[in-house]
């Protein structure tokens, strides 16, 4: 019996199981695979965080880091990516480092820099999930290291002063979501009709933009010009974590929902493999496996939530 596997995250709000892009990034994953995780958010019933979230335990195994998570993840069988070509694999490192470069900075800036945002959104939200005195500290220490992050990458020349850096980190992320809008147009999910690692990770950096309620939102008006992103957001919202408007699961789903994906899991991993064996499998006239009920997605609206972005 495989050794049950603990993600330890940031909680969720706005209709978002997360806030975090890190944790929204693990757990979007978690669905897309199958990985059948058990997840605890931190709250003021939950110790003091330590080191940087999410953090996978399994066992003796102790995990951090998105990308290690996910690789972890891969090794244990539970892998998004089973169909992607190599051309696919490298499209999807180039699109993640892209998101790092362009778009993380301004994330940053929104959560944990812009003063109207921090004081009266992130400060108090992380706060009230932190017990006491730690929550007097913490949320403090995660706008100081956001905004050294920000300066180490983006400060230099010819950058010098925060008003030249603020602008840039802006403009950049504004042509980073042109991008990925573009290069998703009219698909359900960036290769195709089934989610991958490069879904999960655009979804959670887009999610907390398009949902969080700040008051200072360019980054999300912005967002909110480009409709097939916001219809990306709410399509995997609604399939995967069956929230609803009030960001609350229906009464029973989550073990619905739970066995339909370990249904649904078995049946593709079957399939592909049948699939490899026999090429002629592929000329028949049924329907491919991946495109079962199951994974379609009903096209969401958009929702009149706000803004985004979260702890480095």
């Amino acid at each position: 019996m495989a050794a049950p596997m603990e993600l330890s995250c940031w909680g969720g709000d706005w209709g978002l199981p997360s806030l975090h892009p890190e944790s929204l990034t693990v757990m979007a994953y978690a669905k897309f695979s199958g990985a059948p995780l058990i997840v605890n958010t931190v709250n003021n019933s939950w110790r003091a965080p330590k080191g940087d979230l999410p953090v996978l335990v399994s066992e003796d195994i102790v995990i951090s880091q998105p990308a290690k998570i996910l690789n972890f993840l891969r090794k244990q069988k539970y892998n998004a990516d089973y169909d992607l070509s190599a051309k696919q694999g490298a499209d999807t490192l180039a699109y993640i480092a892209l998101l790092e470069e362009k778009l993380h900075p301004a994330l940053l800036h929104t959560f944990w820099i812009e003063a109207e945002n921090y004081c009266s959104v992130t400060k108090p939200w992380f706060a009230s999930k932190i017990a006491f005195p730690l929550s007097l500290y913490l949320p403090g220490k995660m706008s100081r290291e956001a905004l050294n992050r920000i300066l180490l990458t983006k400060g230099g020349p010819p950058l010098y002063s925060l008003t030249e850096v603020e602008a840039q980190i802006y403009r950049d992320a504004k042509e980073c979501l042109n991008l990925l809008s573009k290069r998703l147009g009219t698909s359900q999910f960036f290769f195709g009709d089934t989610p991958t690692t490069l879904d999960a990770f655009v979804f959670g950096f887009l999610a907390p933009i398009y949902k969080v309620c700040f008051p200072r939102v360019q980054l999300q008006e912005h967002l909110k010009q480009l409709p097939n992103l916001c219809r990306f957001c709410d399509d995997i919202l609604t399939c995967y974590f069956r929230l609803t408007v009030s960001g609350h699961a229906p009464a029973g789903q989550d073990t619905a929902d739970a066995n339909l994906q370990k249904l649904t899991q078995l049946v593709n991993k079957e399939s592909n493999l049948i699939e490899k064996m026999d090429d002629n499998l592929r000329k028949s006239p049924q329907h491919p496996p991946r495109k079962l009920t199951t994974l379609k997605l009903a096209a969401g609206g958009e929702e009149s939530s706000p803004m985004s972005r979260l702890s480095p």
